[in-house]
């Protein structure tokens, strides 16, 4: 069996050559494998300097309209155009919505990227957080689902250990209707799935699928006692045993070795510290700052995350998503698209102003990276319904702090919005800029459930004009 104690004679890349052909055939460590442990230095080579230390992605479950907010064309007839109006920003000749005029204000401590374009016509955020963008339509989680973004961060040990490193909110994609991939950590094994955190919002009356209500009420942690089989004295004694296992493995750079189950790994972190209860404890901010994130879901889980900024969480994707089948608060507008949008842009622009004002109130602006994007965009006509259907073609990135070009354009549509005329940008592209301003070398590769090389960003390159 492995050793837990003792000095260990080791060969030059740090493993001891007898227990290393041990590990091979175990089992009972998730995520564990001989090709896995040999690539580990590699990955400890690829670490590069990042000017972004935290990631806080918003994605706008549902597909929000390019044309309508960050790409409009005044120019284009009505059936195009919509019914909304341009105005100016701080950036000098750059326009967006009028119902976003706080968004822009900081229109030039951004980039803004008008020509994200891929195939993958679902409404989940696979693209978004995993930066694989073609085809056909997935469904559900699968294990051999490629690994998002902040399950990639754990993996490679970039997270801090006293808490979550990676944290989804409000609760796992599509938990009102079916379980959706993208957040999951797919083969790199459950270890590296984010905290799913939940919600119970309350609601003063009942929509429709076009008729959006505010849900009220934050992101909550998991309640402990809804745990089974887990006792505080139990996960010590796990926790002691493991690290003695940890102890042989740090040299080559694996991390998370240990064999509890997700969610046990995640009581035990809630036991153990009290830096994770606290980012959740919106009581410790002062009433003038909660009243003005607001207590809807959304504002306060943005709250939440700029808390957890604070306490050193590494990535937190907040996935607007509510019960859409009775409560319309989505932005798949296939009809009553402007209706819907007076409605949703609004709270987007307070959401985001908060943040991104309050990051740079605390000088944490510089080293968190701010996203806001969507699955998709929408069709350029809009529809008999006064809609706008999926369109993957072309679609938005808005990207703030965390080391991004200030006041950057990247990327132009055509006249009607429906197609990159220069410089398109795929999801992977996305991805491995993110990447790399979190200082991940996105040419890394890592092994798959065969233990087959898989490059993190699926080919995508940095894009060097949005980098400062």
């Amino acid at each position: 069996m492995l050793s837990l104690n003792g000095n260990l004679a080791r060969a030059c890349d740090g493993l001891p050559r007898r227990e290393l052909l041990r590990v091979g055939g175990l089992s009972l460590l998730p995520g564990v494998s001989l090709p896995r442990l040999l690539q580990a230095k590699s990955l400890q080579a690829s670490r590069l300097p990042g000017p972004a230390r935290s990631v806080v992605l918003i994605n706008l479950f549902g597909g929000p309209s390019h044309l309508d907010m960050f790409d409009m064309k005044p120019a284009a007839p009505a059936s195009i155009r919509g019914e909304f109006k341009p105005i100016q920003t701080s950036l000098p000749g750059t326009v967006i919505c009028e119902h976003l005029p706080k968004t822009a204000v900081w229109m030039h401590r951004s980039s803004l990227i008008r020509t994200v374009t891929h195939s993958l016509n679902s409404h989940h955020p696979y693209s978004v957080l995993t930066g694989w963008g073609q085809g056909p339509e997935r469904a559900g989680v699968k294990p051999d689902d490629h690994p998002s973004m902040g399950s990639m961060c754990q993996y490679l040990g970039r997270c801090r250990d006293d808490v979550p490193g990676y944290v989804f909110m409000p609760a796992f994609p599509g938990h009102s209707q079916n379980p959706r991939p993208g957040a999951h950590a797919g083969y790199l094994g459950a270890a590296h799935d984010p905290l799913f955190t939940l919600c119970q919002p309350k609601f003063e009356r009942k929509g429709e699928f076009y008729d959006p209500v505010l849900p009220i009420g934050p992101s909550l942690l998991p309640a402990l006692d809804a745990i089974p089989d887990v006792s505080t004295q139990r996960l010590v004694r796990r926790r002691d045993l493991l690290r003695s296992v940890d102890q042989d493995f740090t040299a080559a750079g694996v991390n998370s070795i240990d064999s509890m189950t997700q969610f046990q790994r995640r009581a035990f972190g809630l036991l153990t510290t009290g830096k994770t209860r606290d980012a959740f404890d919106l009581l410790q901010e002062p009433q003038k700052v909660r009243d003005r994130y607001g207590p809807d879901l959304f504002g306060s889980s943005l709250l939440i995350a700029r808390r957890l900024v604070e306490a050193g969480t590494t990535f937190v994707a907040f996935n607007w998503e509510c019960a859409v089948e009775t409560h319309g608060c989505h932005w798949d507008m296939h009809n009553k698209n402007f209706q819907m949008l007076k409605f949703n842009l609004p709270l987007l622009d307070r959401m985001y102003d908060n943040l991104v004002g309050d990051l740079d109130e605390r000088g944490l602006l510089d080293s968190t990276l701010v996203i806001v994007t969507g699955e998709m965009g929408r069709t350029p006509r809009v529809n008999g319904k006064a809609g706008r259907d999926h369109w993957t073609p072309c679609g938005f990135c808005l990207l703030t702090g965390g080391g991004v070009k200030s006041g950057t354009v990247y990327g132009r549509s055509d006249k009607s919005g429906a197609y990159p005329e220069s410089h398109p940008v795929t999801p992977g592209d996305l991805v491995a800029t993110i990447y790399q301003l979190l200082g991940i070398d996105p040419a890394t590769t890592v092994p798959d459930l065969g233990g087959r090389p898989v490059h993190i960003s699926h080919g995508g390159r940095p894009i060097v004009d949005v980098i400062a």
